[in-house]
């Protein structure tokens, strides 16, 4: 379809691959989830005989360096070679740590990215960026590494339930705001609480149109461009690590839309963004979230993870802001004060919602 990235019928193409005479091993990495419910598809659809399967627990906490050694130890207990090709299948958890061990191993093993969940199939499995978190620091540690294919099978959303469904949507949202207004347009008219009637080939192919595009014009964030990717995120992964091991988990997709409310004020203030406009991407937003209400004592932890962003330099902190929907800009450079108001106007949005 673009590039590397196959959508449906997908085995017809990897079976192609897997007949090459080189390819002594295939390894499939995933976790519990994904051997329960996706596992078995994926086997009674491939002909190869030695496959080795590496199971890790589920979740964003366990995306650390200690998986890793774990999934290293097993890589050399079974004699992978040079010319073995791992499968991550699964969600971003799983595509984000098999592309970076995969990338470091041997430096270097082929990789195929077999994305299960919403979020997966329109952002986390494309565009080569592979990491892990550590120190409770989101993707920290890692390495752009494009994955030889990336394969597409709408079956796999039947296995999701709605968390994870909701989960994709903030990340499509954000596809819309900083890039395209007729999609954002057409995502406010679809009803993503009732699984039926969302046109699932139509939105994940303009999604990865979308990021397809960046990525292609900056794949290395070298030039600038591929920062817009980040609207949301500066905010939005500090709150996803502060609740990483809070009883009450957030999904990335929640936290990243909670962090596009408070980049959008963040927007208005300093990129004119129109008021009217900011209204519409948080009453859109909160129609599928809740504002996850966060003390004021804890700012200071938001904003600790803020200061170590990736975007970051010179002591400064920058952001991706929207000047209007659709168009986004990068390299915004935006003080404490106005972080920590965004988040304050985050509170106040609805103040009926359980206090954090």
């Amino acid at each position: 379809m673009y590039k590397n990235i196959y959508i449906n019928n997908i085995f017809n193409k990897l079976s192609k691959y897997l007949k090459k005479k080189y390819i002594s091993k295939l390894i499939i990495l995933l976790d519990k989830n994904t051997k329960k419910y996706c596992l078995k598809y994926l086997l009674n659809n491939i002909n190869f005989v030695k496959i080795k399967i590496i199971v890790i627990k589920n979740g964003e906490k366990n995306k650390n360096i200690y998986t890793c050694i774990k999934i290293w130890k097993k890589l050399i207990i079974y004699n992978i070679d040079k010319n073995s090709i791992i499968i991550n299948l699964g969600g971003g958890v799983i595509t984000d740590i098999g592309g970076f061990i995969a990338s470091l191993f041997k430096r270097g093993l082929k990789f195929i990215n077999i994305p299960t969940t919403f979020l997966g199939m329109i952002d986390a499995s494309i565009g080569g960026k592979n990491g892990i978190n550590f120190y409770n620091y989101k993707n920290e540690i890692g390495i752009i590494k494009n994955p030889i294919m990336i394969l597409i099978d709408f079956n796999y959303l039947k296995t999701l339930p709605k968390n994870e469904i909701l989960s994709g949507l903030g990340e499509l949202l954000k596809y819309g705001l900083i890039y395209n207004k007729k999609l954002w347009n057409i995502l406010k008219k679809i009803n993503f609480n009732n699984y039926k009637n969302i046109p699932w080939k139509l939105i994940i192919k303009k999604a990865i149109l979308i990021k397809t595009k960046i990525v292609d014009k900056d794949p290395e964030e070298l030039l600038g461009l591929r920062k817009i990717l980040n609207f949301g995120h500066t905010i939005g992964h500090a709150i996803e690590s502060f609740f990483l091991y809070k009883k009450k988990k957030i999904t990335h997709g929640e936290a990243i839309s909670l962090g596009m409310i408070c980049e959008s004020w963040i927007s208005k203030k300093i990129n004119n963004l129109k008021k009217k406009e900011y209204k519409d991407i948080y009453k859109t937003i909160l129609k599928y979230y809740k504002i996850r209400k966060i003390y004021k004592k804890n700012f200071n932890k938001i904003y600790n993870f803020i200061k170590n962003d990736k975007k970051n330099y010179n002591n400064n902190i920058y952001f991706s802001l929207l000047e209007k929907i659709g168009k986004c800009s990068y390299n915004k450079k935006v003080n404490k004060k106005l972080i920590l108001m965004s988040i304050e106007k985050m509170n106040n949005i609805n103040e009926q919602n359980k206090k954090y």
